[in-house]
């Protein structure tokens, strides 16, 4: 596959605009050799609420429509391991695009196999920690479908499997099967999540470029990557645009996002307070980005306070749910025993995975604040349990500025999405 940014954009002032978007697309439309009959767009979905891909993806069915009245166009958002979006949750992030052109990814079902990464690569990228092969699997549509061109569009942020969201990894993992979302995740987790976050080269990201160097040659792809940042009014706005073929669009966004989405810290912080909006996070799953993003900036000792008002579940499936129940967050030399003696875990890696992710390693103390799980649930995970209506009474998060704060003689650091960045020592890029 042949890398080639056709569009890239930086923004210094005013954010990226409709206009862009619309150009974006078009540059990626008018390197096609005819316009498209048929296309299958693959977007983010709901708890990738702050990428901008909503706008992105109207734009895409009307540039299409305008171009070729009669195009088939298909969405299938990225669900990875993720639920179904509510048809209110996709209206909030797609807002009113027809509900029939939606598809839903079952990352246990409607695969087709495209070959398999050996062992021999996995041993050698994890340093002799691994030696498995990794079946790679997506959803049947992509090859199946009959679609001239996907469109895969997505935010490259920091992230906690991958190093850098986004790229060859909106497909493999969006739309991707159990075998490939399992082991790379685990993989991620035994090489280490803090080597692997903010880094765009790392070894998941090697097995991404393996699978997509041998088995994507036949799709054909394009990808939009964005890049998100924070303004000073605490204004989510888009300051990076790339569109493009192979991996020249995701080795762009990801420099510029290294540069907006990591925050470096000269001395570790003893306390930090994240909110997690509740349309975006409603599970564990994905709300231990509060864990993720924030566990390389973390004191020894320190404590994290999650405000949570959205959380009802651990798992957004309901095998790994269970499985996050029975096992709780104990960190990684817990974890990795339960994988050696238990068949359960051995079949859901990416379980295994979340549970170390999760964890603080025993370094410090997170403590959770949910909307709708009990203390006796939050504490048989391994966090304690705190009062969202008492914490969100001494905090008033909608009164907080991110970073440093003072609350009654309290000092803190305070997050309002850490979906969109990463907090590290400064030590630890150097």
């Amino acid at each position: 596959m042949v890398d080639r940014l056709l569009y890239s954009r930086i923004a210094s002032d005013a954010p990226i605009d409709a206009c862009e978007h619309r150009a974006a697309l078009a540059a990626i439309l008018d390197a096609q050799p005819r316009t498209p009959d048929a296309v299958l767009i693959v977007p983010p979905d709901i708890t990738r609420a702050s990428a901008g891909a909503g706008p992105l993806t109207r734009a895409a069915v009307a540039l299409l429509h305008e171009r070729n009245p009669r195009c088939r166009i298909v969405i299938l958002p990225a669900l990875g391991t993720h639920a179904p979006m509510t048809p209110r949750e996709r209206e909030t992030l797609f807002g009113d695009l027809p509900a029939e052109l939606f598809a839903v990814h079952n990352w246990r079902t409607d695969l087709t196999h495209l070959g398999d990464v050996p062992a021999s690569f996995i041993h050698e990228v994890s340093q002799g920690q691994l030696e498995y092969p990794i079946k790679v699997e997506i959803n049947a549509q992509l090859t199946h479908g009959n679609f001239d061109l996907i469109l895969s569009i997505g935010q490259v942020v920091p992230h906690e499997v991958a190093g850098m969201a986004n790229g060859s990894k909106n497909i493999l993992v969006g739309v991707g099967g159990q075998d490939t979302i399992n082991k790379t995740h685990f993989l991620g987790a035994v090489c280490n999540m803090e080597r692997i976050m903010g880094r765009a080269q790392n070894p998941v990201r090697s097995v991404f470029d393996y699978a997509a160097a041998h088995f994507f040659g036949a799709l054909p792809l394009a990808y939009v990557q964005t890049v998100m940042a924070v303004d000073a009014a605490g204004a989510v706005q888009m300051r990076g645009l790339f569109a493009g073929v192979g991996a020249a669009p995701f080795r762009a966004a990801a420099a510029l996002s290294q540069s907006l989405n990591i925050t470096t810290l000269d001395t570790p912080l003893r306390k930090v307070l994240v909110h997690l909006h509740p349309h975006e996070f409603k599970s564990t799953w994905l709300g231990n980005k509060a864990i993720y993003r924030t566990r390389m900036a973390m004191a020894d000792d320190g404590e994290l306070i999650i405000l949570a008002p959205g959380i009802e579940t651990f798992g957004e499936d309901r095998e790994i749910d269970r499985l996050i129940r029975r096992y709780g967050y104990r960190g990684t030399p817990a974890t990795l025993d339960a994988v050696r003696a238990q068949a359960e875990l051995r079949q859901n890696l990416s379980a295994a995975a979340h549970l170390i992710h999760g964890s603080s390693e025993g370094r410090f103390r997170i403590t959770y604040a949910p909307g709708a799980l009990s203390r006796q649930e939050i504490e048989s995970v391994g966090f304690a349990f705190g009062d969202l209506a008492a914490l969100e009474r001494t905090y008033q998060p909608a009164t907080l500025r991110d970073g440093p704060n003072v609350v009654n003689g309290d000092e803190f650091f305070y997050i309002s999405n850490p979906a969109l960045g990463l907090w590290a020592r400064r030590s630890q890029f150097a």
